[in-house]
């Protein structure tokens, strides 16, 4: 599970940055070519590995309702959000899919959340707070910065849709690849579609930036960061696996300590590390309590009986 959690955690961490070089062309353009080449990938696979591909018509509705939330609408919200929000503060609002995910797990499923996952996931964002402290100081609502909340807040109370689709999914026993190959694509044709009637440009960039950023982002962040992590979703409930999404901000200073020179300052350091304690009281099993040990009082007429037994007798004789 650690191993599943780390994957999820150091890929989608990584994808802030390669977003940024999408963005040279429309956001629903970029989601879409993103995903119409993940579902390419994951369709290939399943024909290669020759994997059961026929579901009824009721799963094929929640699996479109998994791309739809998941996919395609959420990603758009959150790539329009980020040509006004630093990738720091994006994450930070993103974040909040911990506390969305607590709350529709408890509204869909009747799932109640467990005492330490709402104490970690608290904790954890409160670190992620401390961490762009600035950021948040200097957010001003009287520029394109509140729009850029509102709609990052709006992809992130659909992405947890999607979560609460998945999950779903899983508990009537579809698999995690085929659900994200068909979710893929129903999102990936929802999109060409509003494209061409919304007429959105349908423009390519060609440079090598770009090309490795849709490439990045597709065969790892979506098609294996999202299998790892509805993967991981089905093992550990929808609340504890968005726990990860606290941890990409903190992914994100590491690599912009590595390549861009980034400067940890106390107040990032202490975030940094009340993220991490957040991350170790979800994930810390809950000890079990030992047997308790009941001591058999021994009578003096047991005593007498004992001592009566012939040498080799059984307790049962």
């Amino acid at each position: 599970m650690l191993g599943l959690y780390a994957v999820v955690v150091l890929i989608w961490g990584s994808t802030w940055i390669a977003i940024q070089f999408q963005l040279s062309v429309a956001p629903e353009a970029a989601v879409a070519y993103r995903f119409a080449l993940a579902t390419l990938i994951l369709m290939a696979w399943c024909g290669l590995r020759r994997l059961p591909m026929r579901f009824s018509l009721r799963d094929h509705v929640f699996m479109a309702a998994l791309g739809i939330c998941l996919f395609s609408v959420n990603y758009v919200l959150i790539y329009v959000a980020s040509t006004h929000l630093t990738s720091g503060l994006l994450a930070v609002v993103f974040s909040t899919i911990v506390i969305m995910n607590i709350i529709n797990g408890a509204i869909f499923f009747r799932r109640r959340p467990e005492t330490r996952t709402v104490i970690g996931a608290v904790i954890g964002m409160a670190g992620i707070s401390l961490v762009f402290a600035r950021d948040l100081a200097a957010f001003d609502l009287a520029t394109g910065g509140s729009i850029g909340l509102l709609v990052s807040l709006a992809g992130s109370y659909i992405a947890s849709l999607g979560n609460m689709a998945s999950a779903r999914n899983q508990g009537h026993g579809i698999p995690v690849v085929q659900a994200n190959a068909f979710g893929m694509l129903y999102g990936t044709v929802l999109l060409f579609g509003y494209i061409l009637i919304a007429g959105v440009p349908l423009s390519f960039d060609t440079s090598p930036s770009f090309i490795v950023a849709l490439v990045y982002l597709a065969l790892f962040g979506s098609v294996i960061g999202f299998g790892t992590y509805l993967t991981l979703l089905g093992k550990i409930g929808p609340d504890r696996a968005s726990y990860s999404s606290v941890m990409f901000p903190v992914v994100a200073l590491l690599l912009s300590t590595w390549f861009e020179d980034f400067t940890w300052s106390t107040n990032i350091i202490m975030g940094v590390g009340l993220t991490l304690l957040g991350n170790v009281v979800i994930l810390t099993k809950r000890m079990p309590k030992p047997p308790s040990i009941v001591l058999q009082q021994v009578t003096p007429e047991l005593q007498s009986d004992e001592a009566t037994k012939p040498a080799g007798a059984s307790p049962a004789a």
